[in-house]
């Protein structure tokens, strides 16, 4: 356990080491504001803010949210800190520091906070939040004000496909008003933060791209699938790997195909990764998305008596949500229905692997500033030591957004593994994501150094949940035909549609080199020098996906709901809660606060391989059977774009998955190293 003197220790050893450092630091940014009758914020440009994207001028009466990063006291000890208390080598090794003392130290002044608030008021800016850390200010304003505000004019700009406002021309601040200020983000790019689950693709995806067919719902526990004059062959769904078979044309050397699963139950997932007794007891999970559900806890409650499962105790699940009142930028963030599935698949993933673990769930009034303030929340309160983040923008560095963004973010990741806190952030289910960007990009925040990023795996459980295959998640559609009463493939195997898959690779954000903790374990070939995602991964294809039951919201302003209805969910979302759970487990046999886990988790991946699974190729072609609204088609699996699963590490699945039988191997201290 942690004690309140070794996290004292672990204070004054960390302010100690940077003490100089702050202090250069510090002069450096005074002088840099009294230098200049402006300070110009490029930072606050994103990447796609350029000419030949700009699609007109922006509507003056368009309101826009914005959000000022404040600079760290010390952001040189803030990351001193953060490295050394997650260090195995380190002599501060888990010494963390409490919400209280990281914000005594490292965070802005409340002096310097007022002032900005103050500032904001008077150039007419509403203020929507800002945290008890006082790291930002998030706020609105109509383009009117936000263009004299801040000296710059917002103009619309084409965005894959979106219309987004951002600055055409750079922001700048007078000296007296900048002081202070580490960063301004004024643009839209944010509002396209999404969760990274899905549902099983069918013939509504294209050629070139993913396309999410209409959600599969379930009367029960098994599937029964309509047969329109497209199907081809009939696919009733499986409850394991091999229950039922079908007839194909030739697939692979074979004629009979085992159809894709019914979503595996929790038991089935449980059994899976060899949880054993742990149930996560004494531990709390924090989970962040925007909005909330407004039926969570009866869903739970109805999931868990359909399924067999234990449903939530007294004051298991506490909601620490934005009020409703407040929900904003409903349609840009995809809508609260959009978002519903989401909040379900994350707390159903936990407390199907630690069904004992509390969970804290802190939804944002929206996908941008919102979601910051939710994580904020649970920092700054101490309400969890594990928080599975099932979101992400899309591709680096478009999707990254401005720079500002990007360092306010590592900011909150510095604080959460001062805490000891540790961030799970899927990697994202648009594989490389060249089909999006038309170049190759993990995404952000899972591509963070300060993060662990989560990737995906599909597993094959048998008829006693024993693993029959576990491969990387990427998934290939081959559509099914008939001609003269023979079953065909119109393309060679496994076909061009790709229906997702896990995201990883190099960063392409220049300050994201590769960290220390990767540089043994991660192949130059892979890297390049850039940190590299994903670092762990689990179960996320929704071909071998997790079953879900919810009350869809059928009316987004008053958020009421229909029936009760079970579908089968997967993507990264899938996967981080379930390494959440995976790490609640870990930390309640071993006693030990992981913190920010990667350091670690690369560390006993030297010492205790067995520690993983590690997922490389089969040898041999993975095909499921499914039939969608209308059509059937050949999955195959492991065929993730440009990324590849090999022996070791790889950007599909990290390390690979966790063995929680090896927990121990997670309790050794900085001396045991």
């Amino acid at each position: 356990m942690i004690t309140n003197s070794s996290r004292h220790r672990a204070f004054r050893t960390a302010v100690a080491i940077t003490a100089a450092v702050a202090t250069v630091a510090g002069l450096g940014l005074a002088g840099s504001a009294s230098a200049a009758t402006s300070v110009p914020f490029s930072s606050a440009v994103p990447t796609w803010a350029k000419k030949a994207n700009l699609a007109g001028t922006a509507s003056k009466t368009t309101i826009v949210e914005g959000q000022l990063y404040l600079a760290l006291r010390d952001r040189a000890g803030a990351k001193a800190l953060a490295a050394a208390v997650s260090d195995p080598r380190s002599p501060s090794y888990r010494r963390y520091v409490t919400p209280q003392q990281w914000i005594d130290s490292y965070a802005p002044t409340q002096t310097v906070f007022d002032a900005k608030v103050k500032a904001l008021k008077a150039k007419k800016l509403t203020i929507t939040g800002s945290p008890k850390s006082r790291q930002y200010i998030v706020f609105r304003g109509s383009v009117t004000a936000i263009n004299k505000a801040f000296n710059t004019t917002l103009a619309t700009y084409r965005v894959d496909g979106e219309k987004l406002l951002a600055p055409s021309t750079t922001p700048t601040l007078s000296a007296t008003e900048a002081s202070g200020i580490a960063g301004l983000s004024l643009d839209q790019g944010r509002l396209r933060t999404r969760p990274s689950s899905v549902n099983r693709t069918g013939a509504a995806g294209t050629e070139t791209g993913t396309g999410i067919a209409p959600t599969e719902t379930l009367s029960s526990l098994r599937e029964t699938l309509a047969t329109p004059k497209a199907v081809t062959v009939t696919t009733p769904c499986s409850s394991y790997i091999g229950q039922r078979y079908v007839k194909f044309p030739k697939t692979y050397g074979k004629t009979g195909v085992a159809t894709a699963n019914c979503g595996y139950s929790p038991k089935q997932i449980r059994r899976a990764y060899g949880t054993g007794s742990s149930d996560g007891a004494g531990q709390t999970v924090a989970i962040i998305d925007a909005y909330a559900s407004p039926t969570i806890k009866t869903d739970v409650a109805s999931y868990a008596k359909k399924t067999g499962e234990a449903a939530f105790t007294s004051g298991q699940y506490t909601d620490y949500s934005a009020p409703k009142a407040s929900f904003s930028d409903k349609t840009a963030c995809g809508l609260p229905s959009g978002w519903q599935g989401e909040q379900t698949l994350d707390v159903l993933a936990v407390h199907a692997l630690a069904p004992k673990a509390n969970i804290a769930y802190a939804g944002g009034f929206n996908c941008a500033g919102g979601l910051d303030l939710a994580l904020s929340k649970v920092l700054d309160r101490g309400l969890a030591t594990i928080v599975s983040n099932s979101y992400g923008n899309v591709g680096e560095p478009t999707g990254a957004g401005s720079t500002a963004y990007i360092n306010g973010e590592v900011n909150l990741q510095l604080q959460a593994a001062g805490q000891g806190i540790g961030l799970y952030f899927s990697s994202g289910d648009d594989g490389d994501e060249k089909a999006n960007l038309t170049y190759t990009a993990p995404d952000f925040p899972a591509s963070s150094p300060w993060v662990t990023a989560v990737g995906g795996t599909s597993i094959g459980l048998s008829k006693t949940s024993s693993r029959i295959f576990s491969v990387g998640w990427g998934n290939r559609l081959n559509a099914v035909s008939k001609k003269n009463g023979t079953l065909y493939y119109k393309k060679k195997l496994p076909g061009t549609l790709f229906a997702g898959g896990a995201g990883g690779g190099p960063s392409r954000i220049a300050s994201f080199t590769q960290p220390s903790y990767q540089a043994s374990s991660v192949p130059s070939s892979v890297a390049h020098g850039q940190r590299t995602s994903p670092d762990v991964a689990a179960l996320a294809d929704p071909f071998t996906g997790f079953l879900i039951g919810y009350r869809s919201i059928t009316n987004e302003r008053t958020l009421s709901t229909g029936a009760f209805e079970m579908s089968v969910s997967g993507g990264t979302s899938l996967a981080a809660p379930l390494v959440a759970a995976q790490m609640a487990i870990i930390q309640q046999r071993t006693g030990a606060q992981i913190g920010f886990a990667n350091p670690t988790l690369y560390s006993v991946a030297k010492t205790t391989p067995a520690a993983f699974r590690d997922i490389a190729p089969r040898g041999r072609a993975t095909t499921l059977a499914y039939s969608s609204w209308n059509a059937t088609y050949a999955v195959t699996l492991d065929k993730d774009t440009s990324l590849v699963t090999r022996k070791g590490y790889d950007a599909v699945t990290g390390l690979g998955e966790l063995n929680v039988a090896s927990a121990a191997a997670f309790a050794a201290t900085a001396a045991a190293r």
